[in-house]
């Protein structure tokens, strides 16, 4: 048993069955024992790799998209180009690269961020951007940024926000918790109900044992950033796996050591995710007045010219070079892998043109 098993067990058998989402919030971000508040899980050596460490044409092409929006937005001196959560600044620092080379005036005169709360891993960033010739500073929040247009960006954000679950029971929905059973952690359902009307569309219809998925945490979030474009301008991109269209469904998984691991199992020690709603947030963002797209991570980088910037790499390389190369655009953007998984949420200002999720046409 983990030290955090142990102690979750001990809350709960004081003070009854723990939410989903508070199981996933001390699983998460516990100040002593949460899996990212104690560990390095990105990349071969971690337990699971993101789309920055499979290629420096993921980045590479975010950065064209946020260039694009900033210029469609006038090029504003005071912008603020930020990533949220950004891991070890693989990505950020693939991004730095090309904004130099796409836009020099950009880079003299925005103002770069990152918004990252673990002081572990500002440090990993802080080295690894020390080369890109940028200014980076480091805030807490979202509210902590500078004023001026924001241009924002989050890979694999959302997944780790924790989430409520409900299932279907003999007496109607109810909200599905963490409990005991013989000492061990186990899945229950508690008391509390929820308003049929917060369900999917196809929850009405689900068998008993059936699970749906709220994210309001998820929802504040876009609420947070929406707002703050909505006020100022500029525009907003997601990247994450799950669905465009909300469904009943249990989507609540544990990684550990690049395989998949009983949620309950090694609490602390293994990644905690599920599916993201991108309809939801979608919402969340139009009721602010703000564009939004919806696509897949494959369209959205075939969009962006994945296949032309991986024919420039191969050309400079020899065969076993292409031949990574070509690994890394089928794991970016083949069916089977991350290309229809993984989905884009992209959200900009009011009068953005129509074709602004593509990149250029």
């Amino acid at each position: 048993m983990t030290i955090l098993k142990d102690r979750i067990a001990r809350l709960i058998a004081a003070s009854g069955p723990m939410s989903i989402a508070d199981y996933m919030a001390a699983c998460l971000f516990d100040p002593e024992a949460g899996y990212y508040t104690t560990r390095e899980p990105f990349g071969r050596t971690g337990d699971f790799i993101t789309a920055p460490d499979v290629s420096q044409m993921f980045g590479e092409l975010v950065a064209v998209w946020l260039t694009m929006r900033w210029r469609e937005a006038g090029s504003p001196a005071n912008a603020v180009i930020a990533e949220i959560g950004p891991g070890r600044g693989t990505m950020m620092a693939d991004m730095a690269r090309i904004f130099c080379q796409l836009d020099p005036k950009m880079c003299a005169s925005a103002q770069f961020a990152l918004i990252e709360v673990s002081e572990r891993l500002r440090q990993v960033q802080r080295e690894a951007l020390a080369s890109s010739g940028l200014e980076f500073q480091w805030h807490g929040g979202l509210d902590e940024l500078p004023e001026g247009p924001l241009f924002l960006v989050g890979n694999e954000l959302f997944d780790a926000v924790p989430i409520r679950q409900f299932v279907k029971t003999a007496a109607g929905w109810r909200e599905r918790c963490v409990g005991i059973d013989d000492g061990a952690l186990c899945f229950v359902a508690g008391t509390a109900g929820i308003d049929s009307a917060l369900l999917p569309p196809d929850a009405a219809d689900a068998p008993e044992g059936a699970i749906a998925e709220l994210a309001p945490a998820r929802e504040a979030l876009m609420e947070t950033v929406s707002a703050r474009i909505a006020a100022s301008g500029g525009a907003a991109l997601f990247i994450d796996y799950g669905h465009l269209m909300p469904a009943t469904g249990d989507t609540l998984q544990a990684l550990r050591g690049h395989a998949y691991d009983d949620v309950l199992a090694h609490p602390g020690e293994a990644d905690l995710t599920s599916h993201v709603d991108f309809a939801a947030l979608a919402t969340v963002a139009a009721t602010h007045g703000l564009k939004t797209e919806l696509t897949t991570q494959a369209q959205f980088l075939l969009w962006l010219g994945l296949l032309e910037r991986a024919g420039q790499l191969g050309a400079q390389m020899d065969d076993a070079g292409r031949d990574k190369i070509r690994d890394a655009v089928e794991r970016l953007a083949g069916p089977e892998q991350m290309g229809e998984l993984f989905k884009v949420l992209a959200v900009t200002a009011p009068a953005r043109p129509e074709s602004a999720a593509r990149g250029a046409d």
